[in-house]
């Protein structure tokens, strides 16, 4: 069976609900879902999730122990990541949770394609699914132009372990892509903790420990990854990214020059901006409107009435250009 899955909790409340019914409106409601709970507080999406028959909350508590074990196995090797995440204000592991998404490796689905609650489907999913015919993982984003988001550049032994003609084509944003239930089972996973403990964990990214760890299971194991965004004809590429200011919309649809995207992903963007915008406070966005609509599909009574001047988001820190140099957009 085929299902597309995803990691929230409560404090995503708004863009999750957003996201099912992108995904409803796109390819029915007959596609299975799966949420990973990235922590406990899951209250209120359980209850909105009852009344969708084709979506659950994964609770398999030995799965979601397994990789709890596994994410803290693998960051315990890292030289310098606790210093690191000390410095940045956070203390034990960083963002931990967000590598439930693993979980969909045990999961419901034969094959599933992972979404980021802060991405709205735009397109058919049919040509992802296809091609874990084969190949391992699917992908379809940019961020293979920067690798400093995915990989410690610098290290010594990135090299060493990865080919850099891998590092060009195999890298990609954790936030969007497929692949099979089974492909890491618990000996695979006991080698690669393994490989860390030799050193290799230096190479690993920690201020994006999903994203990292992701690409380095599916490198270090040998996996097959193909990047639609290197593989498509170029008249077909579209981008993803909600930076790229040049989509048009048409019916709710995002096209880039008339090729219809796959998916947005609001990359970036805090859910506390999602929560306030969902209360009435009147703050634009790229994209805005679209979400907006998705998020109150079934409930077009309490879309927001905005009784204000608009508020321009403030992105600070120059958060357009470096999402964009991120994904080796041109600023």
């Amino acid at each position: 069976m085929d299902g597309i899955c995803t990691l929230a909790n409560d404090y995503v409340y708004d863009q999750v609900l957003a996201l099912l019914n992108s995904i409803e409106a796109i390819v029915g409601k007959e596609m299975p879902v799966c949420i990973y709970p990235y922590n406990d507080n899951t209250d209120r999406l359980a209850a909105e999730i009852a009344k969708r028959p084709n979506v659950h909350l994964y609770n398999d508590r030995d799965s979601i122990a397994r990789w709890d074990e596994f994410a803290r196995s693998a960051w315990d090797t890292h030289p310098t990541a606790r210093q690191i995440w000390r410095k940045a204000g956070s203390e034990g592991y960083h963002r931990f949770g967000t590598h439930r998404r693993y979980c969909a490796f045990d999961g419901p689905f034969d094959r599933f394609l992972y979404m980021d609650a802060d991405t709205l489907l735009m397109g058919s999913v049919e040509s992802i699914f296809s091609q874990l015919n084969n190949y391992d993982c699917v992908v379809y984003d940019f961020q293979h132009k920067d690798p400093t988001h995915v990989y410690t550049v610098d290290s010594s032994q990135l090299k060493t372990i990865f080919n850099p003609e891998r590092i060009k084509s195999e890298i990609f944003c954790s936030g969007f892509y497929a692949a099979k239930r089974g492909l890491f089972p618990q000996e695979k996973r006991g080698r690669l903790i393994a490989y860390l403990r030799t050193g290799e964990a230096e190479i690993l990214y920690p201020m994006a420990p999903d994203q990292t760890l992701i690409n380095y299971m599916m490198m270090r194991s040998g996996c097959s990854v193909y990047n639609l965004a290197l593989n498509l004809p170029k008249e077909e590429i579209t981008g993803c990214c909600v930076t790229s200011s040049h989509f048009q919309t048409r019916d709710h649809i995002l096209y880039d020059k008339n090729k219809r995207l796959t998916y947005i992903h609001y990359i970036g963007f805090s859910s506390h901006l999602f929560a306030r915008v969902c209360t009435g406070i009147n703050i634009d966005f790229p994209y805005r409107d679209l979400f907006l609509y998705y998020r109150y599909l079934h409930e077009p009574e309490k879309y927001p009435q905005f009784t204000i001047k608009t508020q321009p988001f403030n992105r600070s820190n120059n958060l357009t250009e470096r999402i964009m140099r991120k994904f080796g957009l041109k600023v």
